[in-house]
């Protein structure tokens, strides 16, 4: 048989496309040091989301809220705090809120909005007011006027009892009776000669004579209850009009002060109605007033006199002294004022940042509490929450936290879709039910959500109608960059700001080259750069620290490099311990020799944030059968969809190649042995082709070399992730079983452009050590692993005599005989 032997230079990557070092003269012209540039403002290479933002902040319609989308790491968070606060700044300052007592119906409390500073104000007023009655409600009682006004009420009810009695005492004598009061009733007792009879003198009338008297007692019994009842009702009268004369007593008293507060907030409807509820309600219950003031020594009544218009600041505890009875809760809560939210302080719009976004924290609530076995409540317990907070303003929340909450997403749609912040303790049945609940009106709202979250919890969220509805606009952060000499500047001025920022040490060019080609080797591509900037952070940090051990002026790229190896280092335990089971040949890959139907794949592995490449060992066997490709995975279904897709392609393309005018009699088992976790991705299909072809034709392969990319029905080898983890997981191997020379990686030709490759696999490059290959299709890497030409097809439509397809071909049309002698014996 003879063989064609191919040489695999053409495929060679050259070593100046292994890796786009950052240079110096041309990629860092514009600075010797990190000093030299100016620090960084705003957002790098994020433009489609920035203009998203501007557009969402911009936008005041209904549903405009804004959800930032994109990976951790890539400055969504701080970028969307500092373009808010920045934006906030400029906008109005939204009025302080305030709950008052709803004196018609007590468990409806009632809110009302002031200008900024002005709710505090006004419940300063309000405590001003009330120890200003405490003082000269009571002392209007003392006064000879109501004193007076008092007296003529009893002196005129005195008088017309007198007049009821005398009616009474002349009925009842003209009928021969004399009036006796007890404590229970009036008695009629008959009379002899101007006296009452004794018991002596009746029980000696008659009995005619008794039923005469009694006879006339019930006459006349009548008329005198009439008369008693005419004294009841002035009794009543009377104590109406000394109730209605203390009110108005009170009233009196208390108006003067109501005016000023009336004529202060003239402009203000609710104010002004509210203000005469409290003045009816304080002249209906003057009583506390007194009751309070009776608890007050003379020292703090002089005081209060002296400074009532004064009780702000220092003198707040005269307030409380005033309002406050002493050994019992405070009569005058109704007064109160809950200053729900004060915006005094405000610097523009209010931007509100819940950490926890959980029910109470996002929509407040109404606290309880217990007295005895009661719990109890009133509106100046209720609490807002980051919505009433962030009203008229922003509020940035977490959607991974606020998904937390059962309650929370859904309330929070609520209140943007009614556009109402109501405070209501939705949940608190499954701890207690209260005795007593409040409704307090809602309050108008006002405010733009930005919530921030990954891909997963947007496409989660936008299953749900409102959501889409909702928030209209998502701001889209991608993880990489044009690597242009605009954005390399960027990324130094990240870096410059850093130093500043965090007081760390400055970098040199060199330092900012690999920090810069550490950024295209998180973004896997040579002509970008990575944004995810709190890994590129972390290098920061740690590469400064370790210039300040050895106490350099400036961080070098030694730095760099070792604060990258000691990141690699602290994460890649479990990378260590596979490579030594492989040294141990506890798992079994070889890299030397040739052998048929298997070859060394490659796969990529996560731990934590750190993901490493490994070889492992793909083996087929083919034989006599009608099953097409077996994948064991599958059958064991330790196969992901992917996989399984990738491997089933394999039979489009061997069906393509070998039976075009015959069946494919043909069973290939391929399987990735000692592999117990399950396998994904379609990286290795190509490298499962390889091993069938290996197998159909008996041509072995070179152990030597490692494979992936992933291959379509044409057998065209398509692109993967993770090359460079790849391939230097495969170099380690090899630099630790021993460097030959003729090791190295088969890898996709698209895939050349994400090389980023390590220093020692460059320079086991440079010194022929180690070699990298890019192909295009099938054809060019079966050649390379088995040093045999794939073969094409002539004229008659036979491939070339003793090229890899040739022969199997050759073993496919064996198969066929005997599955057709297998056929007719049957």
């Amino acid at each position: 048989m003879q063989i064609y032997r191919v040489n695999p230079e053409k495929y060679r990557v050259p070593v100046d496309k292994l890796r786009k070092d950052c240079s110096i003269s041309e990629d860092l012209h514009f600075c010797k040091t990190s000093k030299d540039v100016n620090v960084l403002e705003g957002v790098i290479g994020q433009d489609r989301a920035v203009k998203s933002m501007e557009f969402g902040l911009s936008m005041g319609g209904s549903g405009y809220n804004i959800f930032v989308l994109g990976p951790q790491g890539t400055g969504k968070t701080t970028y969307a705090q500092s373009v808010v606060s920045k934006i906030a700044s400029k906008r109005e300052i939204p009025n302080d809120w305030c709950y008052i007592n709803n004196f018609s119906e007590w468990d409806k409390p009632l809110a009302i909005s002031l200008p900024a500073g002005q709710g505090k104000v006004f419940q300063k007023d309000m405590e001003k007011l009330i120890a200003n009655l405490v003082i000269y409600i009571p002392k209007e009682f003392e006064s000879n006027n109501f004193q007076a006004q008092k007296d003529a009420v009893i002196q005129r009810f005195n008088k017309d009892m007198s007049d009821i009695l005398r009616e009474m005492n002349k009925i009842a004598r003209d009928a021969g009776f004399g009036v006796q009061q007890t404590n229970q009733k009036i008695l009629l007792i008959p009379m002899i000669e101007d006296r009452l009879i004794t018991s002596d003198e009746f029980s000696k009338l008659t009995d005619e004579e008794r039923e005469k008297i009694d006879e006339t007692r019930n006459k006349i019994a009548k008329e005198i209850d009439n008369k008693i009842r005419d004294g009841q009702m002035l009794q009543r009268l009377a104590e109406e009009q000394a109730v209605e004369i203390e009110k108005q007593t009170a009233r009196e008293a208390a108006e003067p002060y109501f005016e000023q507060l009336k004529e202060k907030y003239k402009n203000f409807n609710e104010i002004i109605n509210y203000l005469d509820k409290v003045l009816k309600d304080v002249a209906e219950n003057h009583t506390i007033f007194s009751s309070v003031r009776q608890n007050l020594n003379q020292d703090t009544i002089t005081k209060l006199q002296n400074e009532s218009e004064d009780l702000d600041g220092e003198n707040e505890d005269l307030f409380e002294t005033a309002t406050v009875a002493r050994d019992s809760k405070d009569p005058f809560i109704r007064y109160k004022v809950n200053l729900f939210i004060n915006n005094e302080d405000a610097k523009g719009a209010p931007v509100i940042i819940e950490s926890s976004p959980y029910y109470y924290n996002l929509f407040g609530k109404i606290e309880y509490k217990t007295n005895m076995m009661t719990t109890m409540t009133d509106f100046t317990m209720i609490k807002p929450g980051a919505i009433h907070k962030a009203n008229g303003g922003y509020l940035i929340l977490q959607a991974k936290d606020l998904l937390m909450d059962p309650f929370a997403w859904d309330t929070l749609k609520k209140a943007l879709k009614y556009k109402q912040a109501v405070v209501e303790n939705i949940g608190e049945q499954s701890r207690y039910v209260p005795t007593v609940t409040l409704k307090p009106q809602p309050i108008p709202l006002n405010v733009k959500v930005i919530l921030i979250g990954s891909y997963f919890f947007y496409q989660f969220l936008a299953s749900d109608e409102d959501f889409r509805k909702l928030f209209k606009v998502n701001v889209d952060f991608d993880v990489e960059m044009d690597r242009t000499q605009e954005n390399i500047q960027h990324y130094v001025s990240f870096i410059a700001s850093m130093c500043e920022n965090e007081n760390l040490k400055h970098f040199n060019c060199s330092g900012l080259g690999k920090v810069v080609e550490y950024g295209s080797r998180l973004a896997e591509n040579q002509n970008k750069l990575s944004t995810q900037f709190n890994i590129v952070s972390e290098i920061v940090y740690e590469a400064s620290a370790l210039a300040e051990l050895d106490d350099s002026e400036y961080v070098d790229n030694i730095h760099v490099k070792k604060a990258i190896q000691n990141k690699k280092y602290r994460t890649n335990r479990i990378e260590e311990k596979m490579q030594e089971q492989i040294l141990n040949k506890k798992v079994l890959i070889d890299t030397e020799g040739e052998v048929v139907g298997q070859v060394n794949g490659l796969s990529v592995m996560g731990v934590s944030d750190y993901s490493f490449g490994l070889p492992s060992r793909i083996t087929a066997r083919t034989y006599t059968g009608r099953e097409g490709i077996i994948n064991i995975e599958r059958e064991t279904k330790m196969s992901g969809n992917i996989h399984s897709k990738g491997v089933l392609t394999l039979n489009g393309y061997l069906g393509g190649k070998f039976a075009q005018e015959k069946q494919l009699g043909l069973t290939a088992q391929v399987t990735f042995e000692q592999l117990y976790g399950g396998v994904e991705g379609d990286s290795a299909s190509s490298a499962e082709l390889y091993a069938i072809l290996s197998s159909l034709s008996d041509v072995p392969i070179k152990q030597n070399f490692a494979v992936t990319g992933s291959v379509n029905q044409m057998g065209e080898i398509q692109p993967i992730g993770g090359v460079n983890e790849k391939i230097e997981g495969f170099f380690d191997i090899c630099s630790l079983k021993g460097l030959t020379g003729d090791q190295g990686v088969i890898i996709p030709e698209s895939n050349v452009d994400n090389l980023m490759l390590k220093d020692e696999v460059i320079e086991a490059v440079k010194n022929s050590k180690f070699h990298i290959y890019a192909v295009k299709k099938i054809e060019d890497g079966i050649e390379i692993l088995t040093g045999v030409k794939a073969g094409e097809r002539d004229q008659y439509g036979e491939y070339e005599t003793d090229s890899i397809f040739y022969l199997a071909n050759n073993k496919i049309n064996k198969f066929n005989k005997v599955l057709k002698i297998s056929n007719q014996e049957a």
